[in-house]
């Protein structure tokens, strides 16, 4: 059951009740409400909650689900976030919760809104906005610090493929490698697909 229709259905209800006097800011407040807030489908140890819906929504947007689990499916939020906290320097976390910062900061000025309290348009073309951006910037000046959102991508493909998920869905895995053939076409090699491990 669609939970704006419902919203919205009762808000029309409640204002004939009423005598249609519902406010403009409490129908404003009460169909703001309706909007899809992602879920957060793990308990952050680095993150406080709102920056981990933003590194979740990211690593959606990074690995949506196509015909294999997304990233936020595969687990790839809550690895990142224990990444983070458990093998970034102090210096290095510092940075990744300044570019979240920053991040939702440039949000509001491009749509209005913070990230998160965006639509999932929004939040699409935001990230692709910013993305292009820090290639360009990394192609023009390789030497500089790499941006915050490419820092994301990168944990965000670490945490896909090392996950259950992407080395055996994606990925081709076994355990214990069966007989050695060393020259043979990559179409005989496990259908083309890379290996998970070495």
């Amino acid at each position: 059951m669609n939970t704006l229709i419902d919203r919205r259905e009762a808000l029309r209800k409640t204002a004939m009740i009423m005598g249609a006097a519902v406010s403009a800011s409490t129908v404003a407040a009460f169909l703001y409400s309706c909007k899809s807030t992602p879920d957060l489908n793990y308990k952050p140890v680095f993150f406080n909650e709102d920056q981990a819906f933003i590194i979740s929504e990211l690593a959606d947007i990074i690995l949506p689900k196509t015909d294999t689990p997304s990233a936020k499916e595969a687990g790839v939020p809550s690895f990142i976030d224990g990444f983070v906290k458990d093998c970034y320097k102090t210096e290095d976390q510092k940075q990744i919760l300044e570019g979240l910062k920053e991040f939702n900061e440039n949000a509001v000025k491009v749509f209005g809104n913070k990230f998160i309290e965006g639509d999932a348009d929004q939040r699409l073309k935001y990230t692709l906005q910013i993305h292009e951006a820090a290639v360009k910037t990394m192609k023009d000046n390789p030497q500089q610090p790499r941006p915050f959102i490419l820092k994301i991508k990168e944990l965000t493909m670490l945490g896909y493929f090392h996950s259950q998920v992407g080395a055996t869905q994606v990925l081709q895995y076994q355990a214990v490698p069966g007989a050695y053939k060393g020259c043979i076409p990559l179409s005989e090699a496990g259908n083309g697909k890379t290996w998970a491990t070495s």
